[in-house]
């Protein structure tokens, strides 16, 4: 059975810089998006560095709906699938201090950020377990960074922090055979910060490739939190 990774938002940023190394060491990849026109445009990209695209499934974390169609997909398209990336994710309001934070803004980012990288997990969990899997979620630290804290993005990560750390204590202590984990890519430049570029930051090729590297290095990383590249002062 070829090793198969499904990564959500793969078809843009740091989802598809994972996606491209991921392919590049090996992989055949699944992409997870929510555009049909987007995903498809990351995939001609793909095919034409040779990386064995599989295909492409809808899903929107904020839909419940939509996540239990995407794993029932996953499942009947995709079987072998035994890397599941939750690398899906929307900012919130970053420019907002913590007291002017809307209700509204933490509810929507924990929706998709939390609760949608939560129920998919839940709904693949049976498959990556059958195939003896690994679930890498990407993230930021919980710790609060004097640098940058938009506080309904860190919330959410927060608790997504603490989902992984729970579930590798409890797959060990069931005997489960499943490796969940925590990558924290550090500073980079994407769409999701408004391709913000400090000293410090990286780009997404940079970051795809250290974290196909980490995926692919043979060492059990069960619920450890992994930086790439940690935060510096701006």
């Amino acid at each position: 059975m070829k090793k198969t990774v499904f990564v959500t938002g793969a078809n843009k940023g740091i989802g598809f810089g994972i996606t491209k190394y991921l392919g590049l060491s090996g992989w055949r990849v699944v992409l997870g998006a929510r555009d049909e026109k987007r995903a498809n445009d990351a995939i001609a990209k793909l095919k034409a560095l040779n990386v064995d695209v599989a295909g492409w499934v809808k899903v929107e974390l904020s839909d419940l709906d939509s996540i239990k169609n995407a794993a029932d997909e996953i499942n009947a398209k995709y079987p072998e699938v035994n890397l599941l990336v939750n690398n899906a994710g929307i900012p919130g309001n970053m420019a907002h201090k913590s007291w002017e934070t809307e209700i509204k803004d933490i509810k929507e980012t924990l929706d998709v950020n939390y609760i949608g990288t939560f129920a998919l997990t839940k709904a693949l969990l049976p498959l990556i377990q059958k195939n003896e899997g690994r679930i890498a979620n990407v993230t930021v630290p919980s710790e609060v960074s004097p640098y940058w804290h938009p506080l309904a993005y860190v919330a959410s990560k927060a608790s997504q922090n603490a989902m992984t750390g729970i579930m590798a204590m409890e797959f060990q202590q069931n005997n489960i055979p499943v490796e969940i984990f925590t990558v924290h890519p550090g500073p980079t430049t994407t769409d999701l910060n408004g391709n913000m570029s400090l000293p410090g930051f990286h780009d997404i090729d940079t970051v795809g490739e250290k974290f196909a590297e980490l995926i692919n290095d043979g060492k059990s990383h069960q619920g450890e939190f992994i930086e790439l590249y940690p935060i510096v002062e701006e």
